[in-house]
């Protein structure tokens, strides 16, 4: 299958299933010398994995990774680091019914169109589980980037269905399962989880991914931009069906007067570009938002074909998550920081020896 490698230089190949013996992915281009274990990686998988609260899937699994390769000593060697993260706990049984029809909204159908087969257990290739390997690598971008520019990345749940969700306070983001900057709507979103669980129905939801002290001048000229590669990263997280760099769709109503980020001495006086100017970093933050879809994995009947077109009705059983998005925010972190350590490796390729006879203008002011 094509299509499983992310990245030019820092280059992710995604492999494994759903319900397969393991999942996993091959890093290539990881600067050699930096010290590197299981340790730094297992805290993103922990926030990403399966199982870890009532409203999303009671997929028990632990997501311990294991480096096969591309470590020597605890330092990274610039060779390729393999990482794989065995299944323990696929129960395949549960989807011998999607064997010969489709779920509306799922890639099911598509698949069969594409391929003429498809693996039905837990999605196959198409599951959200194939995240999980891509928050590994993220790890590894994360910890060379915080090391070499004290970049930062945050990711936070915006919206839960029709629940906005203020950003009152970055702390509380990791204290709840949903990812929320705001304990005071924690009670409203587990109850309108547990009404959508027991209703066999699903959800969409809003996440917000920001990454800080990004350096001024990562991405290319027109095809290549920073921003454009940030979307593409984005629309390959399983549901994600919209995605908007600063203020997104908002610009359609602001004029230039408002849009254009006034630069001062300081730093920029706003944001609304998202810290992406041409397609280049500006040094503000980058801001990106997602918009992810309703699970289609529901228990609710839905009128489909079979392989033979002939009408049915389908019904999904199993454990699947009423909201993808509750475990979205560690994956948005990863896939931004696996493009911004794509950037920071061409430009250093490229442009390390250019220095400007004045400072770089900093960040938006605070």
């Amino acid at each position: 299958m094509s299509g499983s490698t992310f990245g030019h230089l820092f280059r992710v190949t995604n492999f494994g299933e759903s319900h397969g013996p393991a999942i996993g992915c091959v890093i290539d281009g990881c600067p050699p010398g930096m010290a590197l274990s299981e340790a730094d990686i297992q805290p993103d998988l922990d926030r990403r994995r399966p199982g870890t609260s009532r409203h999303v899937t009671q997929r028990q699994e632990s997501d311990q990774v294991q480096i096969l390769s591309g470590v020597f000593e605890g330092l990274t060697t610039g060779t390729p680091i393999a990482l794989l993260i065995p299944n323990t706990d696929a129960r395949s049984k549960d989807y011998a019914n999607l064997l010969d029809t489709f779920r509306p909204g799922h890639a099911d159908y598509a698949y069969w169109r594409k391929y003429g087969l498809r693996d039905p257990r837990g999605g196959g290739r198409a599951s959200a589980r194939l995240t999980a390997p891509m928050v590994a690598a993220g790890a590894v971008a994360k910890k060379w980037l915080q090391a070499q520019h004290g970049i930062g990345f945050l990711a936070w749940m915006a919206q839960l269905g029709d629940i906005e969700i203020p950003f009152t306070d970055a702390g509380q983001i990791g204290l709840n399962p949903f990812f929320a900057p705001d304990a005071a709507v924690v009670p409203r979103l587990e109850a309108a989880m547990d009404e959508l669980r027991k209703a066999g129905d699903s959800v969409g939801a809003k996440i917000v991914c920001r990454a800080t002290h990004v350096p001024p001048g990562l991405g290319e000229p027109l095809f290549d931009k920073l921003d454009a590669d940030i979307a593409h990263a984005m629309m390959g997280i399983n549901a994600v069906k919209g995605v908007e760099i600063g203020d997104g769709f908002g610009v359609v109503a602001q004029r230039g007067s408002v849009h254009g980020d006034e630069l001062m001495p300081r730093g920029f006086a706003s944001n609304h570009a998202g810290g992406t100017l041409g397609g280049i970093s500006s040094g503000q933050d980058l801001v990106v938002t997602l918009a992810i879809k309703p699970t289609s994995s529901i228990r609710l009947p839905r009128a489909s074909i079979d392989r033979a077109n002939q009408p049915t009705t389908v019904e999904t059983h199993g454990r699947h998550d009423p909201c993808v998005g509750i475990r979205a925010a560690p994956i948005a972190e990863a896939m931004l920081a696996l493009v911004v350590m794509d950037h920071a490796l061409r430009h250093r390729a490229q442009n390390a020896d250019v220095s400007l006879p004045v400072p770089s203008i900093p960040g938006r002011i605070a």
